[in-house]
């Protein structure tokens, strides 16, 4: 793993997709924290978090890593106090009404609903 640019002095957003077992986010965190960030956190879509991974989230140097509710994590919320979540339950409703109703799905980049 390489890191790319200075970190220095900054706080580090780490932004993913989904993490699995967490392995290569907490490696990436501590490669930011070696290079001299003063926080690291990470955004993620999908919190799967398999077998290891609440243990290294614990483990690790993040302030705090937000995912969303498309997988459930209370429990993982209840092992993991670095674990926060956001809700995208209203946003995916709107989404499926707006295709139903044949309503411009783009309109939701802009305008997200509360």
């Amino acid at each position: 793993m390489v890191l790319v640019g200075d970190v220095t002095d900054r706080v580090a957003i780490l932004v993913d997709d989904m993490a699995d077992t967490c392995g290569t986010i907490c490696h990436a965190a501590d490669k930011l924290m070696e290079a001299g960030a003063t926080k690291v956190y990470a955004i993620l879509t999908h919190g799967i978090f398999s077998g290891p991974a609440v243990s290294r989230i614990n483990n690790a140097c993040f302030e705090a890593v937000v995912v969303t509710n498309t997988i459930p994590q209370g429990g993982h919320m209840k092992d993991c106090p670095k674990i926060q979540c956001i809700d995208v339950s209203m946003m995916f409703a709107e989404a499926v009404r707006r295709t139903h109703n044949g309503e411009s799905v783009s309109y939701l980049f802009s305008n997200v609903p509360y």
